[in-house]
């Protein structure tokens, strides 16, 4: 056993860190996690200590290491997957000077519409506005808000590139995150000055690393600190990683145009590849070359989808809770088990998945969750029925934009919590008439994060022959087309509802 090597992949989200080692093939040996904290200050502001990311760390590689029973120079790699826009203030020697601001922050409201207005060219390849969870309006609120730590920052990085600092001494960036989320425009020849200096942000590169690697690409050796603080042995090398989203677009094997990669967490993301860029109005993007060399990114997403069934699930949902105590079943199956009980509409229920506004295609942060067609008939089951409903026409509104800009989708895949239902995939499926596939490895972005890896040693030359040798089909789940034709009318009614409420949501949340 001690002469197999392994790959370690590093999924560092919002709420927890996910540590997974792997062979060079994708085989999953062991998983571990660790949780943290979200400190909330103020509404709609959320941040993290950076140290807990760090501590997190240590101990999912740790316990990794003695679940997998291995030895140090068993690791031949690491590379890490993280959230996107999550600022850092820091020194040059990585000490963090005060709480990061999470990409879910909401501070920098006002930041992004003056962005958004002045119009630079580069927005073109950002979906022609700045959006409240990337790094630019974070960075800008920082400067007029907090200007003594602006000033004392030597660093204003992402996580990635901070957590890449504590593994190897050297200062990175990203090319996915700074392509996605930072207003870098490779065909503008990659920081555009004028839009900086419109903003009054342009001392701002005094404050970035240099170096822009894309993923995969090898950053440096593990340090002597890092490797004493994890276990593991000086002079490993560590890849480039990025996104979390984007990675398990790696871990899922979309690495070529026409595979629509879903990501089903607490809300979802939509990503795909094509060759020419394109504009799809509502859509972000097109991005260039942020994952793979050659390939532009459009990247779809709804702000709110496993959320919602929790929230169903958590407020709603008293019978079904009595109900699955007594049985010793899951709560998540039960409802499952009675919604599929239920006919395709939901007996004329509409849901708009819009709990925390909509991310796309309408970019509207005032939109609200609706729930329409009630009546005294209408049961628990119904209503859950039509949320997963609601959820999949969310993810049809999204298909339905890039198809009307001659974007090819052939198929889906996905991974996250979500696929854990397969009522939900199947409807998916059905409501956007196309085939839907599962994976082996259900936790994509630690695969993703050790796709990178591997290319980082040198074990294949590029992400595209990693992922097809490291990635597994497990399921397919056909559309059923006469359900297709019937979600058609209730997808187009899911349209004109929003339509028909959007003043009336406006001036209530006005």
């Amino acid at each position: 056993m001690y002469k197999r090597k392994f790959l370690i992949g590093i999924d560092v989200g919002t709420s927890a860190v996910k540590t997974g080692i792997f062979d060079i093939y994708g085989k999953v040996l062991v998983f571990s996690s660790s949780e943290y904290k979200v400190i909330f200050p103020k509404p709609g502001w959320a941040e993290q200590n950076p140290a807990d990311w760090w501590i997190a760390i240590k101990k999912t590689v740790n316990e990794c290491l003695i679940k997998g029973k291995l030895k140090p120079e068993q690791i031949i790699a690491i590379s890490l997957a993280t959230t996107s826009a999550t600022l850092v203030p820091s020194n040059n020697k990585g000490q963090a000077l005060d709480n990061a601001i999470l990409w879910m922050d909401n501070r920098a409201y006002n930041e992004v519409e003056e962005i958004t207005k002045n119009k630079n060219q580069v927005l073109k390849f950002a979906g022609n506005s700045e959006a409240i969870d990337w790094m630019i309006p974070k960075i800008l609120w920082l400067k007029r808000n907090r200007k003594d730590l602006y000033k004392k920052s030597e660093k204003l990085v992402d996580c990635l590139d901070w957590l890449v600092y504590k593994l190897t001494g050297n200062w990175t960036c990203s090319m996915c995150n700074t392509t996605v989320a930072w207003n870098y425009a490779k065909p503008m020849g990659g920081w555009v000055k004028s839009f900086f200096n419109e903003i009054n942000l342009g001392d701002i590169f005094e404050k970035w690393p240099e170096r822009i690697l894309f993923m995969g690409d090898c950053v440096g050796k593990l340090s002597r600190k890092a490797s004493k603080w994890l276990g593991l042995k000086e002079g490993v090398p560590v890849a480039e990683g990025g996104i979390d989203s984007h990675a398990g677009m790696i871990g899922l094997g979309v690495v070529n145009p026409k595979i629509l990669a879903m990501i089903i967490g607490s809300s979802t993301a939509h990503l795909i590849f094509s060759k020419e860029p394109k504009y799809i109005p509502g859509i972000w993007g097109p991005f260039p070359e942020p994952v793979i060399r050659g390939l532009w990114l459009n990247q779809g997403g709804q702000s709110s989808t496993g959320s919602i069934v929790k929230w169903f699930k958590d407020n709603l949902a008293y019978k079904s809770q009595i109900e699955a105590k007594k049985r010793n079943i899951n709560i998540y199956k039960l409802l499952d088990q009675k919604a599929s009980n239920v006919p395709i509409g939901s007996e004329g229920l509409i849901v708009l998945d819009f709990w925390q506004g909509n991310r796309c295609p309408y970019k509207d942060p005032l939109a609200r969750g609706v729930i329409s067609g009630l009546s005294l008939g209408h049961y628990e089951e119904h209503i859950f029925r039509a949320i997963l409903e609601g959820t999949a026409y969310g993810t049809r509104n999204v298909i339905d934009r890039c198809f009307d800009s001659d974007l090819e989708i052939s198929e889906i895949r996905a991974c996250g919590g979500g696929t854990k239902s397969l009522l939900w995939l199947q409807i998916h499926s059905d409501v956007c008439g196309l085939p839907i596939y599962t994976t082996e490895v259900s936790e994509a972005g630690c695969l993703g994060a050790a796709i990178c890896a591997a290319v980082g040693a040198g074990i294949y030359s590029t992400i595209e022959e990693a992922a097809k040798k490291m990635v597994y089909i497990k399921e397919k789940i056909d559309p059923n087309l006469e359900n297709y034709k019937i979600y058609s009318s209730y997808f187009k009614k899911y349209k004109e509802t929003y339509h028909g409420l959007k003043k009336i949501m406006h001036k209530t949340i006005n």
